[in-house]
């Protein structure tokens, strides 16, 4: 009887040991960097290069752990009881303890040194080390799992089957294999965590972020708009040098009839090239060179390829119905990855000043994401509008005046609450001056209220809060 019951317990152990080996399948497979699993198996790694074989079919090895996991724990518990319990009971053999308490201790202890054992040694020792060496993990346990799915491969097709029947039949598409690719947004979420984490330099993160965000955004959202732009028109040569002193600018679109017929665009150099005694009498227009010409909603990745490939970097952005919209350069693009470049040619306070550390004075014409940078907020942005000036116009649903305010709710990640998640600010822009028909200067002030944010089922945008103030000022601009 003793003897059986040890046969029965080597049986139980063997089972927590096969239990153990898919448990690192499961989590293993789910954590390896393919990349460094692809490269191993390059340079001739036979258990990487099995690795990377089972990678390609993650699902069906998945599901075929889930099996090995199931029947194990499933047979280990039906033999544990009765081996253990007869193992324990010999240990009371002799004493004065009655039968019944015998029993029932030796079936306590069973249940207990049981799943102590299937825990730990099981599950939660494979499921550590799995998670914390996942490649060696998995070049060790690749091959019992091949020879588990050689075996038992149909027996898993056939569940999978019947679990992708009962999903479509509840309205779901299953997915036969786990995505390895990762979406913009989850990449940014994993440099987020990573930043926060010290896992990786926050200037580094800010740049991998940039970089994703780089190929969401259009040449509307970078242009210069037009009216921030000289054109060349009949100005002679040394007209043009004067504007080039004063503007500080290199390049200017050439127009004809109007500033939608753009003719081409001149360069600084080639005013510069022109000998002094003729800058009075040559015209400037009649250097212009052949101009790319690009939709306002291209995207940056193309842009940047075609800007590389023009001789000036500059392209004219029109609408949809051939309107000159503004123009983008390549240094605009660079600087949608690296940040603003300061260069002689800025000036930083026409952008923003900071008046207090919650308190900046910016221009109608910054984008909210940029502005959200400096405050280190997630602020709302306008359905029909690219700019904060024109964020507050629609929110106002009229023209602006001096003294009008848009309160909105702004997403803070910086200042956590108690449960870690992101708090609420509460953003005011106040226009302090126009330029003719459009915002020119605003004051924002931030009050940080550290309130949770809302759930999205509770109305909120994840992108900032769309709840809104707006007060009227019928004073006017001194």
């Amino acid at each position: 009887m003793i003897v059986s019951a040890l046969i029965v317990f080597a049986a139980f152990l063997f089972l927590v040991f096969a239990n153990a080996i898919f448990v690192a399948v499961e989590f293993s497979y789910l954590t390896v960097n393919r990349n460094d699993v692809k490269k191993a198996a390059d340079s001739g790694l036979k258990s990487a290069y099995l690795v990377d074989r089972a990678l390609s079919r993650t699902s069906t090895n998945l599901s075929g752990a889930q099996l090995g996991i199931t029947v194990t724990s499933l047979v280990a518990g039906f033999l544990t009881g009765p081996s253990l319990g007869v193992l324990l009971e010999a240990a009371f053999g002799g004493t004065s303890v009655s039968p019944a308490t015998v029993t029932a201790i030796s079936t306590t202890g069973a249940f207990i040194i049981a799943t102590f054992t299937q825990m730990v040694f099981g599950e939660l020792v494979p499921k550590n080390w799995a998670i914390a060496e996942p490649t060696k993990v998995a070049n060790l346990v690749v091959r019992p799992q091949n020879a588990f799915m050689f075996a038992f491969g149909w027996l898993v097709w056939l569940l999978n089957s019947a679990a992708n029947w009962v999903l479509k039949r509840l309205g779901f598409s299953p997915e036969e294999e786990v995505a390895s690719a990762r979406t913009a947004e989850e990449l940014r979420a994993v440099v987020t965590r990573s930043s926060d984490e010290g896992k990786i330099n926050p200037q580094t993160a800010e740049l991998v972020a940039r970089s994703i965000e780089f190929g969401e955004r259009t040449a509307a959202d970078v242009m210069t708009p037009r009216t921030q732009i000289i054109f060349i028109e009949d100005q002679s040569v040394a007209e043009m040098l004067t504007v080039v002193a004063d503007s500080g600018h290199a390049r200017f679109p050439v127009v004809g009839n109007s500033v939608d017929d753009i003719r081409g665009v001149v360069h600084y150099t080639d005013l510069l090239s022109v000998p002094h005694a003729q800058r009075l009498t040559t015209s400037a227009a009649s250097l212009a060179k052949d101009v790319l010409v690009v939709n306002d909603s291209t995207t940056l990745d193309p842009l940047m390829r075609q800007l590389r490939e023009d001789a000036y970097q500059f392209a004219v952005v029109v609408d949809e119905y051939g309107g000159t919209d503004g123009i983008v350069t390549l240094e605009d693009l660079v600087e949608e990855i690296v940040g603003e470049i300061d260069d002689e040619q800025d000036d930083r306070s026409l952008l923003y000043s900071r008046i207090s550390p919650n308190t900046v004075i910016v221009s109608g014409l910054m984008r909210p994401d940029e502005l959200g940078e400096i405050l280190n907020l997630v602020l709302p942005e306008g359905d029909e509008s690219d700019t904060i000036g024109g964020f507050i116009t629609e929110r106002l649903d009229r023209m602006p005046r001096f003294g009008d305010t848009v309160t909105v709710e702004a997403t803070d990640h910086e200042n956590l609450d108690e449960e870690n998640l992101p708090t609420t600010a509460e953003v005011a822009f106040r226009v302090e001056r126009m330029a003719r028909h459009r915002v020119g200067r605003i004051r924002v002030q931030v009050d940080r209220v550290g309130n949770k944010v809302a759930h999205r089922d509770e109305g909120a945008d994840q992108e900032g809060t769309s709840h809104n103030h707006v007060e009227h000022n019928s004073e006017q601009e001194g």
